[in-house]
């Protein structure tokens, strides 16, 4: 059995994309390192995320279920939350090394090290705020058709709500000219699509070049047939950005970071934009990229968010253009602005208000499905069987499956729960 390999491995991931890539590099290093890949491993290492108080909870629940699986087990827990709640990790005994994500260039020479008897600490970390390197080469992860390509890391807004700062540092960017040689190797290695990601991409930046220069770079030097962004914010969102959503090669789909559509809540969550650029903005997708699919980050019962104000995020979000709502109940996180705040919003009513929001986000997502049937689309079939269009519409596996990693043209014939259901109008692949 692998577990008797004492450097088979196995990596759960939590969180964003950029965990996503992180962890594909990690997959990446270890294999090259002599680490084996398997599904009965000896070493569980947990990629974890921060965002939220509950996040950390889970991946100390999954460090203690697995050491009771396996007592022999190697446990490590890295990423976001191993640099931010370190604490919630040290007294848990079923944890054998924390690497917070200042040490996570060194995780497997660590474990190395930890077989050989060389460790006298468990606890890895220090300032993230030093950390000047953005680890590069990572995005495919074993399991997953797409790639996931951290074009930058760390962030310097310090929103009041948000311990992402104290987990990934500074914002720093990697080179376009290695981007670009890094996305043509995917696609020269069979990959479909790429996308493009990081904790605050639209702060990208090499010398001059911003994120537009290095989308148009990636465009014009690279064979990619599906280039898709990850997470934007209002006001980000550039003509000149979307202009190049006239190639159809740009995946019209965009994730939005607004959290919230009232100005004054706006202004003390200390993000840069109004609620009218939030308006403005999703307007002006739905009028210069049309038929996009559009994500949206909402926080329900941000401290002080009054009855009012919370109605007239609804009402704006009521009347505006966009698909699916990711609504995140507001969680209190150690070192943020907004966890000394008095006006701590009542556990109960921000249940409520979550419950609002997804029920606004479940209504119109089966509007919008409901829309699509009927039409034609190009689907790209995943490992699963499933499909993911380039409008980002999740489809149900086919009557006759899908060969994985390629595109078919498929017509959308109705509903199905979460997916889609369709069709393929040629069997072969495009």
């Amino acid at each position: 059995m692998d577990r008797l390999n004492p450097l088979s491995f196995k990596i759960h991931t939590y969180g964003c994309k950029v965990n996503t890539y992180d962890s594909g590099l990690l997959q990446q290093r270890l294999t090259g390192q002599g680490f084996k890949l398997s599904s009965d491993p000896r070493i569980h290492i947990l990629n974890t995320c921060a965002v939220t108080k509950e996040a950390t909870r889970e991946a100390v629940k999954m460090s203690r279920r697995l050491k009771t699986k396996d007592p022999h087990a190697l446990v490590v827990v890295t990423g976001c939350a191993a640099q931010v709640d370190t604490e919630e990790f040290t007294h848990v005994p079923g944890i054998d090394l924390v690497v917070a994500n200042s040490h996570k260039g060194q995780l497997e020479e660590l474990i190395h090290k930890y077989y050989r008897g060389e460790l006298r600490e468990r606890i890895h970390k220090s300032n993230i705020f030093k950390k000047e390197d953005l680890e590069a080469g990572g995005g495919v992860e074993a399991g997953h058709t797409r790639s996931f390509l951290k074009i930058q890391d760390g962030c310097n807004s310090f929103c009041t709500f948000c311990v992402i700062p104290f987990a990934r540092g500074k914002s720093r960017s990697l080179p376009v000219a290695q981007i670009v040689r890094r996305v043509q190797e995917l696609s020269s290695s069979g990959h479909k699509e790429v996308v493009l990601t990081g904790v605050h991409i639209a702060d990208y930046r090499d010398g001059q070049s911003v994120l537009e220069d290095l989308v148009e770079s990636i465009l014009i030097e690279t064979g990619m047939e599906r280039i898709r962004l990850s997470s934007l914010e209002p006001g980000e969102v550039s003509e000149r950005l979307l202009k190049l959503y006239e190639n159809p090669r740009m995946c019209p789909h965009f994730h939005m970071s607004i959290q919230s559509a009232n100005s004054k809540v706006l202004l003390e969550m200390k993000r840069q934009y109004d609620a009218e650029a939030v308006e403005r903005s999703l307007h002006e997708i739905a009028a210069k990229v049309p038929g996009s699919f559009v994500g949206m980050d909402v926080i329900a019962g941000f401290p002080g968010e009054s009855e009012d104000e919370f109605l007239d995020s609804l009402e704006r979000l009521k009347r505006t253009p966009w698909t699916r709502l990711h609504v995140f109940p507001y969680s209190q996180r150690p070192g943020t602005f907004a966890t000394r705040r008095s006006d701590q919003t009542d556990a109960l009513l921000i249940k409520k208000r979550a419950q609002m929001l997804r029920e606004l986000s479940e209504q119109r997502w089966a509007e919008q499905a409901r829309a699509q049937i009927g039409t034609l689309k190009t689907g790209l079939a995943l490992n699963d069987g499933r499909l993911l269009t380039r409008d980002y519409w999740t489809i149900a596996p086919l009557a006759t499956p899908a060969k994985a990693n390629q595109e078919h043209q498929i017509r959308i014939e109705g509903v199905e729960g979460s997916f889609l259901k369709a069709f393929a109008v040629d069997a072969s692949p495009l």
